[in-house]
């Protein structure tokens, strides 16, 4: 059998902010995100794996993929483009009314993964790509960052508004309630794993929080909450060699049983089979 594909820590990122023109050829090594990113591919050929998903690239495609998230590239023709990386402290430089961005477009990244776009979008979309990287790499002056956070913002906007399912996710109080509770999975899946925890934090009845999921989503609140930790669960059995007894502990399951068998309910399959599947296919 092959070794498990380790996935490399992303290196940390000055001021947590950072884009550049991107040139990838090849394939490059599986890495877990520190920080959230925006990769805009304008052309080239081949393809993207975000976690366990696979994406044929053709250009005009938008992904957009979370921190701690696993991703890697295989190029079989130039692929050419933009990529921003961010992380929650750079952020924070933004104005608070930006936060609804931030919390549709990446609080459920798997759902908004990837993003084609029409010709006349990417004509909107790269000139601020240009000129916010002309931005970054222009001399530093007093409160620079905070002109970076306030094209970030626009740019973020621009996305949102680009897909009318995301646009929707801006209005009214049961969608900024459904945007908390997101916000705070993301935080704590793995160590709340009760949708008891996320009412109480919010101030409202578990059936009710249930009832604005499943309203916003489509999900259950209990659905999104899996969600979040088998998509850990995954990285950690495909990415990493640790033992399934960790992974139970990481993920705060009371032993390595119940964690196998929640596991097994949602992906028909066990830790270990899921594990020795990817082994097989890297063989």
């Amino acid at each position: 059998m092959a070794p498990i594909v380790l996935a490399k820590l992303e290196a940390q990122i000055r001021d947590s902010f950072s884009i550049s023109r991107i040139s990838l050829t090849g394939e490059m090594i599986p890495y877990r995100l520190a920080y959230h990113r925006i990769i805009f591919v304008s052309s080239g050929q081949g393809t993207f794996l975000i976690d366990d998903k696979e994406f044929i690239l053709s250009g005009n495609q938008l992904f957009l993929i979370s921190q701690g998230q696993v991703f890697c590239s295989h190029a079989q023709e130039n692929i050419e483009g933009y990529e921003i990386s961010f992380g929650d402290s750079f952020w924070e430089r933004t104005p608070e009314s930006a936060n609804n961005c931030k919390a549709v477009l990446f609080n459920n990244a798997s759902n908004n993964q990837c993003l084609p776009i029409q010709q006349n979008d990417s004509e909107d979309l790269l000139p601020l790509l240009k000129m916010l990287l002309e931005e970054y790499n222009s001399s530093p002056y007093i409160n620079k960052l905070d002109a970076l956070a306030a094209f970030l913002k626009i740019i973020m906007i621009k996305i949102a508004n680009l897909n009318a399912s995301l646009a929707k996710g801006f209005d009214n109080f049961e969608k900024q309630m459904y945007r908390k509770f997101l916000e705070a999975v993301s935080k704590d899946y793995f160590c709340r794993h009760e949708v008891s925890d996320y009412a109480r934090q919010l101030n409202i009845t578990p059936r009710r929080l249930s009832e604005l999921c499943k309203r916003s989503s489509g999900k259950t609140a209990k659905d999104i909450i899996n969600g979040q930790l088998i998509a850990e669960a995954k990285r950690h059995l495909q990415f990493s060699s640790i033992a399934v007894k960790e992974i139970a502990i990481r993920l705060s399951f009371p032993s390595p049983e119940q964690f196998s068998h929640f596991f097994k309910k949602n992906v028909q399959a066990s830790p270990s089979d899921y594990r020795t599947y990817f082994i097989g296919i890297s063989a």
